[in-house]
């Protein structure tokens, strides 16, 4: 938890710089751009996380390989830099992408079924959900055949299962207390 009150912290103030400047979705994209950069590569994440770089010196490297990005998702990765907080950079970009959701006013939606809804089978799912929570998502779809049939939806903390898996869990639970 200290990490992410921590990466709150410092998504907090790069949302902040980017909301006053009219650039979070620019903001938002390169630090995503930067983390994928990390995840791609395993030398240049382990030079990026290394505590032994002496800190100037992976500063210029990261401020000239990553020059392109909006200049205020450069300069809080390089803040991370100076202030030896490399480790937290996922957890920032998360954190940013919460940021941005709440100032839209939308909500995470994640739909998990056992076969692929087409789009109008997912649009309704979603415009029924957003009529009666009175809010947006950012709907994030997967599929699961382990589910056999029907939908799970998770709304933030609330699941609703509505699979034939779910179900069948839900008997054998209640043929085992009896």
């Amino acid at each position: 938890m200290p990490n992410e009150t921590l990466a709150r912290r410092y998504a907090t103030a790069a949302f902040q710089l980017a909301q006053e400047a009219g650039r979070v979705k620019g903001v938002q994209h390169d630090l995503h751009t930067f983390v994928e950069a990390l995840g791609a590569d395993a030398e240049v994440r382990r030079f990026f996380r290394s505590p032994v770089v002496d800190r100037r010196e992976k500063e210029a490297i990261v401020a000239q390989a990553f020059a392109k990005l909006d200049p205020i998702a450069l300069h809080t990765i390089l803040l991370l830099v100076r202030k030896r907080r490399e480790s937290l950079v996922e957890e920032i970009v998360a954190q940013f992408d919460v940021l941005e959701r709440e100032a839209r006013g939308a909500r995470p939606l994640q739909i998990t079924t056992a076969r692929p809804l087409t789009k109008a089978q997912l649009d309704e799912i979603v415009q029924r959900l957003a009529a009666k929570f009175a809010t947006t998502f950012d709907v994030t779809q997967s599929v699961d055949p382990n589910l056999i049939g029907g939908v799970r939806i998770t709304m933030g903390d609330r699941l609703v299962d509505g699979t034939v898996a779910g179900r069948l869990d839900d008997i054998a639970r209640l043929l085992s207390t009896n």
